[in-house]
């Protein structure tokens, strides 16, 4: 349903709803999307409200830069195995990230790929993410570089991006979300540099610009608007909260955010509330509490396939950076 949603939203120029208002960056994203079967994408995460009761709610979609990867991959499958011998766990990230990259290495062009993440990472969460991705393309048989986003150069001379070394950067995964790769001092560089498929640019990125579609929180709006009414979806739109303030209540969402900055909660029958900043407005749906315990699932997709669940739970009612990683079990 994102994929059919990212398909509308190129087909009908949607892009405005996105906050894209640059025509020559959705152009680029619009053709990124048409030539994704060229360029490659690795993962991303479904956030989900589940109480084991109903259908699971989809809460939002993060497929540019998701985090909490490590801890869902190999730390809670070894975990398993030393407590629960014999049990089993809906895990198979490190397999398929490994097989990823093996089935997409012809997609990359020659040279390292370069893995890099900012600097500006306090809590060493992205640096953990990109060198726990690192190990899985070396796994792969690829070759890699490490390197942080502020250190990347671009010589004018030949127009490319280049590492510490001065080699050219064909291939970058990065950590860093495209809204600010497109708008930082950069980014007329990144455009103008843009891998896209079909032998032009000269740096691809991954994840690709067409996951710019599948980031930002007006993706939820425009899957009600296609699918209305399904058990999986929470409504939502963008204009204000509508009818959700007095049905139950809602949750204001910036268009692009990450570990639940600047969400804010509205219980049903509070005077509704319509930001200045461009927001998504979602249907209520509180966490599950366990014993003060605020739960969300987090889903992992690796290409087009469901590939693990990985649990965090906070004690206030938005997810955010210190919310704790809570390892499973299947008995």
């Amino acid at each position: 349903m994102c994929l059919a949603a990212a398909a509308h939203i190129v087909e009908r120029d949607r892009f405005a709803d996105l906050g894209i208002t640059d025509p020559r960056l959705a152009s680029l994203v619009a053709e990124s999307w048409r030539r994704r079967a060229e360029l490659p994408s690795l993962y991303g995460r479904f956030d989900l409200r589940y109480d084991g009761t109903g259908p699971a709610k989809m809460l939002e979609y993060n497929a540019d830069t998701p985090t909490s990867l490590v801890e869902a991959a190999s730390p809670q499958w070894f975990w398993m195995e030393e407590r629960f011998p014999g049990a089993d766990q809906w895990n198979s990230l490190h397999e398929r990230l490994v097989e990823a990259w093996k089935r997409q290495a012809a997609l990359l062009p020659p040279g390292p790929v370069h893995f890099v993440h900012s600097e500006s990472d306090e809590l060493g969460e992205d640096l953990m993410t990109v060198a726990y991705l690192r190990e899985t393309a070396e796994q792969a048989g690829l070759d890699t570089e490490a390197l942080s986003v502020e250190r990347i150069g671009f010589d004018k001379l030949s127009g490319r991006f280049v590492d510490e070394r001065l080699r050219f950067i064909r291939s970058c995964f990065k950590l860093y979300p495209w809204e600010w790769l497109t708008t930082d001092r950069f980014g007329p560089y990144v455009l103008d540099t843009l891998d896209n498929g079909g032998g032009t640019g000269t740096t691809c990125w991954i994840e690709p610009a067409w996951k710019m579609l599948l980031s930002n929180k007006a993706l939820l709006t425009i899957l009600w608007e296609l699918y209305p009414g399904h058990p999986n979806l929470l409504a939502a739109h963008l204009d204000g909260p509508r009818e959700l303030a007095a049905n139950g209540g809602y949750v204001a969402k910036p268009l692009l955010g990450r570990e639940g900055a600047g969400v804010t909660l509205h219980e049903a029958g509070a005077p509704p509330a319509v930001r200045d900043e461009a927001c998504c407005y979602q249907e209520l749906a509180p966490l599950p509490d366990f014993d003060g315990n605020r739960v969300v699932l987090g889903a992992w997709v690796v290409e087009d396939e469901a590939a693990g669940l990985g649990i965090r739970e906070s004690a206030g009612p938005v997810t955010d950076e210190y919310a704790r990683f809570l390892p499973h079990v299947i008995l």
